[in-house]
């Protein structure tokens, strides 16, 4: 099935090199490119809704944060996806929340663009793997690795015994394998 794609650049070279690499994929097609968020917003007013919208993030007026906001609440079925040198994780965050349901740097390779743009058109969410890495690892830096079983009682306001049956349950155990276990 083909997909359809509205590319969103404010800059017109660059919108001609994506295009040539989303159209080399047989079951992808770049049905117009702007140079705007209100040119692809005037576009999905006037014409056949695509079934993706791939956009910059840093453009003048609307940006792609605003646009993917906007299209998502408009046109609710529509895919969105990010494609911008932008890789800081405030603002990728930000793109989710607006609704994006994929995030691609334009530092990306050939393959990933292709395989991260297929992604969002079959209705799945997709991250740029550099930028998944980079919040894997600021993630596991905000995360102790080893929790304090007394902080976690006094914070939570649970006693021991209440703890320890937090941890047979997030284990997996049946409610009769943890009662087996406590009594």
């Amino acid at each position: 099935m083909m997909t359809e794609i509205l590319l969103v650049d404010d800059h017109h070279l660059v919108r001609n090199g994506i295009r040539l690499i989303l159209d080399s994929c047989d079951d992808l097609s770049v049905v117009e490119e702007v140079g705007s968020g209100e040119e692809a917003l005037d576009y999905l007013q006037k014409n056949k809704t695509p079934d993706l919208v791939l956009t910059d993030i840093n453009m003048k007026e609307i940006d792609g944060i605003a646009l993917i906001h906007i299209a998502k609440r408009k046109f609710p079925t529509i895919r969105t996806s990010v494609l911008s040198m932008v890789e800081d994780s405030t603002v990728v965050v930000d793109a989710f929340n607006a609704g994006a349901d994929g995030y691609l740097t334009k530092g990306t390779d050939y393959s990933e663009l292709l395989f991260g743009v297929s992604q969002v058109a079959q209705g799945k969410k997709y991250l740029s793997s550099a930028i998944a890495m980079e919040m894997v690892g600021k993630y596991s830096s905000l995360v102790p690795l080893i929790y304090d079983r007394s902080e976690l009682l006094s914070r939570y306001e649970i006693n021991e015994r209440e703890f320890s049956v937090l941890e047979l349950i997030s284990q997996g155990l049946t409610n009769a394998e943890i009662a087996d276990q406590i009594f």
